[in-house]
């Protein structure tokens, strides 16, 4: 691991980065975001707490554990990116589109969507039952980070293209597709040990 000016972290050299004042950086980063994004969330230090801190979580366990990275807190708290808080903050774009369409979860609905960027993300999904074992069996949890960045990619691409609540014949299979998208998410992240705010 190196800083953000290049410099190999190093404790021999008093060249470190102190666990108790970055998590605390990384909070206070996360709460202006989230202030600025939604200065009406209630519960702002706590959900600051959890983008924080799953930032930091997020951003170690997403590399290769073979491999160092940089050190750079400003792009670990980002909500752009191949970041921790852009998976959390796209599972809470999913909970409030649930929310407004109070959606309730049918096992026996008869959905069905057929362009192609429903099917991107129908893929993916399939495929996470593989990607867990696939880290399990190679003890690289960055497996399951990339996916997670790659889910909330492909569902925000959808997000920007379908009117996902608009009256529709596919309203309900759009809606299903979401919560699926929702349930994955927040599972990827619990396996990397971060917490899914339902708002941000």
């Amino acid at each position: 691991m190196v800083t953000k000016e290049g410099k190999k972290l190093s404790t021999r050299k008093g060249n470190v980065i102190l666990l108790e004042p970055t998590i605390a950086e990384a909070v206070s980063r996360a709460k202006a975001q989230i202030e600025a994004k939604n200065p009406e969330l209630e519960n702002k230090d706590q959900v600051a707490h959890a983008v924080g801190v799953g930032a930091i979580k997020f951003y170690d366990l997403k590399t290769d554990r073979t491999n160092g990275y940089d050190f750079d807190l400003e792009a670990m708290v980002s909500f752009e990116g191949e970041t921790g808080p852009y998976v959390q903050y796209a599972y809470a774009r999913i909970q409030s589109i649930l929310r407004k369409a109070d959606f309730k979860p049918n096992t026996t609905g008869n959905y069905s969507l057929n362009d192609a960027e429903s099917w991107e993300i129908i893929k993916l999904l399939q495929d996470f039952p593989r990607i867990i074992n696939r880290a399990a069996d190679n003890f690289e949890p960055s497996i399951i980070a990339k996916f997670a960045i790659s889910l909330a990619q492909a569902f925000n691409k959808y997000y920007a293209h379908t009117r996902i609540l608009d009256e529709s014949p596919e309203r309900d299979s759009r809606l299903a597709l979401s919560y699926a998208t929702a349930v994955v998410l927040k599972e990827a992240l619990r396996l990397l040990g971060v917490e899914a705010p339902e708002k941000m």
